[in-house]
């Protein structure tokens, strides 16, 4: 076996085990997903702009795509075919982008993303009385977190005439008149930020991983090309 081969074997190998990492990432991404989606099913009725709901769904798009991507790059590194390892390459430099570009964005605009989440969510509450889902997801808020309103309880007095619901105060109670002082959307985004920390860390390493797997296909498609040209 030639010094080329023995190097294209290498990188081969390599470069699978870290799409075996990478598949696997993308199902813990995805499995978090899941569970904070079944978590969150009490109160699926809510705008996704709720902290938690928007969490669940990012991470469900961001498993799914981790996966297909990872399948793609272990198929692409035991076949050793040109067209899925530039496949590869293609998504993943494209998907990197995206979640660089994703960090920044949220990082710059985090005040303007939470008023117009919280926006959307008073919105949504003005037909808290017509619609019952949505009723009972509020509901199941309010007592969950110990919360009332999206910013502050005041925000109900506009959709039920100066009066609260029964949910922002302790179980039993059949009229509510000073409810809980904490706003639901800032409860629920510290429930988040508490339980959330070990797959921010779990995400990074999928983004090293992410950036390995990126040099090693582009090694391994170089490789592939200089022992196509010594062939020829």
């Amino acid at each position: 076996m030639s010094v080329s081969q023995r190097c294209l074997s290498c990188v081969k190998y390599l470069m699978f085990v870290f799409n075996l990492i990478f598949w696997l990432g993308g199902c813990g991404l995805f499995g978090v997903g899941v569970w904070l989606s079944f978590t969150q099913a009490e109160f699926s009725s809510l705008p996704l702009s709720f902290p938690s709901l928007s969490a669940a769904n990012l991470l469900l798009v961001a498993g799914g795509i981790t996966m297909v991507t990872g399948f793609l790059g272990c198929l692409g590194a035991l076949k050793e075919q040109r067209c899925l390892l530039f496949m590869f390459f293609g998504i993943l430099l494209l998907l990197v982008l995206t979640e660089m570009t994703l960090v920044l964005v949220i990082h710059m605009f985090h005040d303007k993303l939470d008023s117009k989440a919280q926006g959307e969510l008073k919105e949504g509450m003005k037909i808290y009385k017509s619609d019952p889902g949505l009723k009972t997801s509020w509901d199941n808020v309010q007592k969950m977190f110990k919360c009332c309103g999206v910013t502050n309880k005041t925000d109900w007095y506009d959709v039920l005439n100066g009066t609260l619901p029964s949910s922002c105060c302790s179980v039993g109670m059949d009229q509510c008149v000073d409810g809980w002082s904490e706003p639901c959307y800032q409860k629920a985004r510290q429930w988040l930020l508490t339980n959330i920390p070990s797959v921010l860390v779990f995400g990074v390493c999928i983004g090293v991983v992410q950036i390995l797997a990126l040099v090693f296909s582009m090694l391994m498609y170089c490789q592939i090309l200089c022992a196509e040209k010594n062939l020829d």
